[in-house]
């Protein structure tokens, strides 16, 4: 056996609770990887709706999911994804899932970045809209200022969720240097049946 890298093992974990069908969310749309293997575990029935305050994020992840023809089932905001609860206020597909890539980025403006009020408002409002058993995977990269910030504001707040309604999960090798990024899973937990 070896350990999952941090980015694979999210990706294992959001297959294992997406259906085809389901809708779920990218928060941070970034590049648009995840936005694209989103869009293929919930398929043409499903939905994928996807926020990045970048201009140059929304085009290349618009590109990469026209490409892989995909695009019809994906709606991509050029907005900050504190705008999720409005977003799917509407949605009557199941909310399964949401991933968020928090940081800047890569290869663009590494000033513009996520921070922590917003990631904390975007949580606010997906989890309470989240379907039982479904799932939230943030990948926390801590190696700037406003990383660091956002991850202690992060921790704080899951740290702080009731354990009768979610399990927080935190995946993190120890052992390597230069603030290497982790994951914090948070699974909404299923309501046990009572027998009258």
């Amino acid at each position: 056996m070896s350990l999952a890298r941090v980015l694979p093992y999210a990706k294992e974990l959001l297959e294992s609770v997406i259906h085809e069908g389901d809708c779920v969310v990218d928060m941070t749309a970034g590049n648009g990887h995840d936005t694209l293997f989103l869009a293929e575990q919930v398929g043409p029935d499903g939905r994928v709706i996807a926020f990045d305050v970048q201009g140059q994020a929304i085009e290349e992840t618009k590109r990469r999911l026209e490409t892989a023809h995909v695009k019809e089932w994906v709606d991509l905001y050029h907005e900050s994804h504190i705008h999720v609860g409005a977003r799917l206020a509407n949605e009557a597909r199941p909310i399964r899932a949401g991933v968020f890539n928090l940081g800047y980025l890569p290869g663009s403006d590494k000033s513009v970045t996520t921070t922590g009020e917003d990631t904390l408002e975007a949580l606010g409002a997906l989890l309470p809209v989240l379907v039982p058993g479904g799932l939230i995977v943030l990948v926390i990269y801590h190696g700037h200022v406003e990383g660091k910030r956002e991850r202690d504001a992060v921790l704080d707040y899951v740290e702080s969720l009731p354990q009768q309604d979610y399990a927080v999960l935190q995946y993190r090798f120890l052992n390597q240097q230069n603030n290497p990024p982790f994951i914090i899973a948070i699974e909404k937990k299923l309501k046990k049946q009572t027998l009258d």
